[in-house]
C-alpha cells in the first residue's frame, strides 16, 4: 500500500494543530497517560503511523514494552492504574461513536471525573479528538507507518 499524498500540510493548519497541542499539554495530564490515550484510539481506528509513532515516543519517555503491548487488552491485564483505566474507558467510548452506540455514558464520565479535574478532563477529551482527527486523515491518505513526528 502506498501513501496517496506526499505534500506537507498547509502551514496554517500546522499552526492551528500546534495551538491545540499546546492546550492539551497545558491541561496538567501526565504525558505518559496522554500517550496511552493516543495509542488506544489509534489502535481502535487502525492507524498504523500513529501506533508506530506513539509506541516509539512512549518507549523513549520510559514506558515499558509490557504495558504498550497490553494497551489493546487493558481491561484484562494488571498493568494499569485505576486512573489509567478510567482514561482508557473514556477514550474507547469517545472513539467508538457510531449509530446506536452508547458513547460516553454517565458512568464512564463519572469514573473519569473521579480521577481528573475539569481542566484535565478537557485535555484528555481534546487529546482523544485530535487523535481521531489524525487517525482519519492518515487512513484517508494512506499514511505509512515508520515516521515519527
Amino acid at each position: 500500500m502506498e501513501a496517496r499524498m506526499t505534500s506537507p500540510a498547509d502551514p496554517d493548519v500546522t499552526t492551528a494543530i500546534h495551538h491545540l497541542y499546546k492546550a492539551v499539554h497545558a491541561g496538567g495530564v501526565d504525558q505518559r497517560l496522554l500517550g496511552l490515550v493516543h495509542l488506544r484510539a489509534s489502535q481502535i481506528n487502525g492507524c498504523s503511523p500513529c501506533v508506530f509513532a506513539t509506541t516509539r515516543s512512549a518507549m523513549k519517555a520510559g514506558e515499558t514494552e509490557e504495558r504498550l503491548h497490553n494497551v489493546v487488552a487493558w481491561r484484562e491485564t494488571p498493568f494499569f492504574s485505576e486512573e489509567e483505566r478510567a482514561a482508557l474507558a473514556l477514550t474507547e467510548a469517545a472513539t467508538r461513536l457510531q449509530d446506536g452506540a452508547p458513547g460516553v455514558t454517565d458512568e464512564i464520565w463519572d469514573a473519569a471525573a473521579d480521577h481528573f479535574s475539569e481542566k484535565q478532563l478537557g485535555a484528555i477529551t481534546l487529546e482523544i479528538a485530535l487523535t481521531n482527527f489524525f487517525n482519519r486523515i492518515n487512513r484517508t491518505v494512506r499514511e505509512q507507518a515508520g515516521k515519527t513526528w
